[in-house]
């Protein structure tokens, strides 16, 4: 070894190098190899990494061991950058669903139950009012989504949210006589005659159709494009098939606890004095309860963003063509050329039909059988709670079900549902008066048969929806690149969400008014609800096969 070294040396000139180069070669080849177990290249420390991290580009060598070392630890078969994602995200839908609950029940209480108003305002609401706001919104978020990281298009959405129902509790309500025109719409009323009851009672309690319009949009911009478009932006399919079942376990004991929340406040309600305002008192208290959870909402977002994000970034580093932001007006038409986008906008549209045709009714019967707004609420808070321990029963069945079965099977059990147990509601409404008789020896009314098969049917659907049918719809954003899963969320889930809602409300006002009555056009709303069905089956067929291509794509991608 001395003497190679020595040779090398004396060299002067090249020519006198030429012969003794090899021979340093190899001295230092030698020198390289018996070192390797002590100073390791980061070939070798590249080679030991796993399979995931040698796809990446390469990194420092000091990183490669710190990601190999955290894939290493794992709680419960699963890596704790997996646990670090899955538990944040329970605890962000926890919240976001504990306010839902307490809105959805809220606003349907303010609207139905309000002076000159009634169930039939909601597909006044619903067409003319909710379904321009979504479109509005998703014009302002795709626009936002060009200009915006995704961490200040979370706060700029969600923010306003949460300072409305604040104040609408604290400022508005308060204030009600004030900012109604309850004189003017009762002498517009007079002069317009009963036929525009619905119309002008949204005018009159303006107010609160703001508030059921931001209560409605709470569910399709922070429970679908917020909260699910952020976690299929960090969780591959794998994980959502395992993981997005068992989110809505927290989710509805959150439904069961926000139900017994509405519950006790309509108990406090009606022991207080008529002097005190009780609906005032409690709104208080249950905006009180959405400010605080939306609060720690945005704390856990913040938390993610600064420790997970980072994280699942450096292990998820798949080489892609960056495209231009498209516009808005782009984007729709790129949307709408996209059959996978399509099939999905169908599923939604044919969900919001199907359940709007049937939840009107019974909302219709439910304010006969309890026209009180305490009596009205705390049913409400009953059926919150149902529909949460349902739910939470089906969510574990869930998980069994995408695992067995796959994605197609359980795309198909949600409208299934709906159709039987849509079939048994207006089977009841339709067939009420021979069933009177075995009704009373049950010591029941055909109407409150009828308030208590639709509460059935409605929990029923809703727990077949956030348990198959929302992961389902979620799983199959995940493949979509950044900007198609970002605008086509917006647009399906805030626009195509109300789109069915109003679109069930218009067949209703278009039968009530060709056939006089909603009860003479029950048996067509009967086959409108099976041919909708039908619909939605064929297009769960058709995406259940363009998701497997688009997933074995994404990760044909990964693996690059």
């Amino acid at each position: 070894m001395q003497r190679t070294f020595s040779s090398r040396a004396t060299c002067v000139r090249p020519v006198q190098c030429s012969a003794s180069r090899p021979t340093a070669r190899l001295a230092v080849s030698q020198i390289k190899t018996n070192n390797a177990s002590f100073f390791p290249s980061v070939e070798t420390l590249k080679a030991r990494a796993p399979a995931s991290l040698r796809a990446s580009r390469p990194v420092a060598a000091q990183q490669v061991v710190r990601a190999q070392a955290a894939e290493e630890k794992r709680f419960l078969g699963e890596t704790a950058l997996t646990w670090s994602k899955v538990v944040p995200l329970g605890m962000m839908f926890f919240c976001i669903l504990f306010n839902y609950t307490i809105l959805r029940d809220t606003k349907d209480v303010l609207v139905v139950t309000a002076p000159g108003s009634g169930a039939e305002i909601i597909p006044f609401l619903k067409t003319w009012v909710n379904l321009p706001a979504a479109i509005g919104f998703t014009i302002v978020y795709t626009s936002l989504s060009n200009k915006l990281s995704n961490e200040q298009l979370f706060y700029t959405c969600i923010i306003p949210f949460i300072a409305f129902f604040g104040s609408f509790a604290f400022l508005m309500y308060p204030f009600k006589d004030t900012l109604h025109p309850t004189a003017f719409c009762e002498d517009l009323l007079a002069n317009a005659g009963e036929r525009f009851k619905g119309p002008i009672a949204i005018l009159r309690n303006w107010t609160y159709c703001v508030f059921y319009v931001m209560a409605e949009l709470w569910g399709s911009v922070v429970v679908s494009v917020l909260f699910w478009g952020f976690a299929n932006q960090i969780t591959t399919v794998d994980e959502a098939k395992r993981f997005y079942p068992l989110f809505g376990l927290g989710a509805n004991v959150a439904l069961i606890f926000s139900g017994r929340a509405v519950k006790i406040f309509s108990e406090i309600r009606a022991g207080l004095p008529a002097s005190i305002d009780g609906w005032g008192l409690s709104l208080k208290g249950m905006m009180s309860m959405v400010v605080i959870f939306g609060v720690l909402i945005v704390a856990i977002f913040y938390w993610m963003n600064r420790v997970v994000v980072p994280q699942v970034g450096k292990l998820r580093e798949i080489k892609k063509k960056k495209k231009e932001p498209m516009g808005v007006a782009e984007s729709f038409t790129f949307l709408a050329k996209s059959p996978y986008i399509r099939d999905l906008a169908t599923l939604v549209v044919a969900y919001g039909i199907s359940i709007n045709l049937v939840e009107v009714t019974w909302k219709s019967k439910l304010k006969a059988q309890f026209p009180n707004p305490n009596e009205y609420s705390a049913f409400m808070g009953d059926f919150s709670t149902g529909t949460g321990t349902i739910t939470f029963l089906l969510m574990i069945v869930s998980r069994y079900i995408f695992q067995k079965f796959g994605w197609g099977v359980a795309a198909l059990i949600t409208p299934t549902v709906l159709l039987i147990t849509g079939v048994i509601f207006f089977a009841l409404v339709l067939y009420s008066a021979p069933l009177t008789p075995a009704l009373t020896s049950l010591g029941l009314t055909p109407l409150y048969a009828a308030v208590l098969v639709g509460a059935l049917q409605n929990i029923f659907s809703k727990g077949s929806k956030y348990s198959l049918f929302d992961p389902c719809k979620e799983m199959a954003y995940i493949p979509l690149d950044n900007e198609t899963k970002t605008k086509g969320k917006a647009a399906i889930d805030v626009i195509c969400n109300p789109l069915g809602k109003s679109g069930g409300a218009l067949i209703q006002q278009f039968l009530i008014i060709g056939f006089g009555s909603l009860a003479a056009s029950t048996p067509y709303l009967a086959a409108i609800l099976f041919a909708i069905v039908g619909a939605w089956i064929l297009a769960a067929n058709s995406l259940s096969k363009q998701f497997l291509v688009a997933n074995q794509q994404r990760e044909a991608e990964g693996r690059e």
